[in-house]
Order: structure tokens, then sequence, then C-alpha cells
């Protein structure tokens, strides 16, 4: 047995009585509906999000399809912290030093963009909470709104972005807008993982002070 977290075109995220490895191939009944799909991702045993897991359908069809044809996907604001309407212009407000100063995390993934008709695929090189910083051989213009589908650390996540400014040939910054309902929580697992990664490379150095030879007299 296993709870619905979200469904997709391809699969569906969810959390079963047990674990489930990446690679196992199972069958996921829902009503009447049944297709073989394959684990392609499952959640690390230490974090929150232990017991869940992601299934990709190996067949033309999902065990949803006919919910996907009545709804839309349902996206939520990504809230951006503001600064207070009482505090003076020039200062200096944790709030908007924090949203500034937000980790960024350089990482390897893959990106789909969609503007209007058009498709684009590109590299994800960086990620923070509120944006990423996105690679492609076809950039999109600062102030162009898209729906951008982040493959990183083998988690989908989809959102709704809008392109902040270019980085010269190393890409384009974009801010995230809203992100799909159900998405946050696998946004704070692909950072804390991160976040883990980069504490550990830090090598614990031990230091030891050696006293100084006494200066000799002339």
């Amino acid at each position: 047995m296993a709870c619905t977290y979200d469904i997709h075109p391809n699969g569906a995220r969810l959390l079963g009585a047990r674990p489930a490895r990446v690679g196992d191939l199972i069958v996921v009944e829902r009503g009447r509906n049944k297709a073989v799909c394959q684990v392609v991702w499952s959640a690390d045993p230490g974090s929150a999000l232990y017991g869940q897991f992601s299934v990709q359908s190996v067949e033309a069809k999902t065990p949803w399809d006919d919910e996907l044809r009545q709804m839309e996907e349902q996206y939520q604001p990504v809230i951006l912290e503001r600064r207070p309407s009482r505090a003076p212009v020039n200062s200096f407000d944790s709030l908007g030093a924090n949203r500034r100063r937000r980790p960024r995390f350089e990482v390897e993934g893959q990106a789909e963009l969609i503007e209007g008709v058009q498709h684009f695929r590109a590299e994800v090189h960086e990620i923070s909470e509120y944006g990423a910083r996105i690679a492609g051989s076809e950039p999109l213009r600062p102030g162009t709104d898209f729906r951008l589908t982040l493959n990183v650390l083998d988690v989908s996540l989809a959102l709704k972005a809008e392109v902040k400014y270019m980085v010269g040939n190393l890409g384009m910054g974009v801010e995230f807008q809203e992100i799909r309902r159900g998405d946050r929580p696998l946004l704070s697992y692909v950072l804390s993982q991160l976040r883990n990664s980069r504490l550990e490379d830090f090598v614990p150095v031990e230091v030891v002070a050696e006293p100084r030879a006494a200066a000799v007299g002339s």
C-alpha cells in the first residue's frame, strides 16, 4: 500500500509502507487502472522525506491518466521575503540581506524550458531557494516568463520562473515565481543534500602549537 503525494504525466511521488529501491520495477494500481513503473528516486533514510519515492511509468499510460485530463497542474507562489514597509530606504535590514544572501550551491542537473510553444533543453549549474543559474544553447532574454522543469539529484521539480539577468557566456540567472504544489519539500530536500555535501568537503584539521625556541643572546 502507498499514499500518492503528487502525480504528473510520466509518473508520481509516493509514500510507501516499506522502502523502495531505485531501479525496482513495480506494478502501480489505482482503481481499475494499473501500469508497470520503475523507481527513479528514493529519499535518503536520514531525511524528513524518508519513505517517499518517485516512479516513472515504463508504459505509454499511467494509472492516473483520467485525473490528469480533468485537472491542470496547480502551482503556489514562491514567497520572497520583502523589506518591511516602515524601514528607512537606506537602512540595512536583515530580511533584504537574507534574500540576497540565500546560499547558492553548485550542482550538475538538467532543465527543460517551455516558453510559449517552444521547448528548450539546458543544464543547471547553480541552485538556491529562490532561483538558479541555467546555461543552454538558446538563452532567453531578461524579463521572459517561462515554465521550468529541473532534474537535480534524481528529483524532478516543476516551476514558473523569470529570467532576471545574463551571466556572460555562463548562462542566465532565473528567479522562481511559482512552484508546483507538493514540490516545495522536494526543493528543500535537494538543498539540504547539497548543503550536507558542501560540509563534508571540509576536512577537520588539528592545529598543534609548538613552543618557539628561545633566542640565543650574543
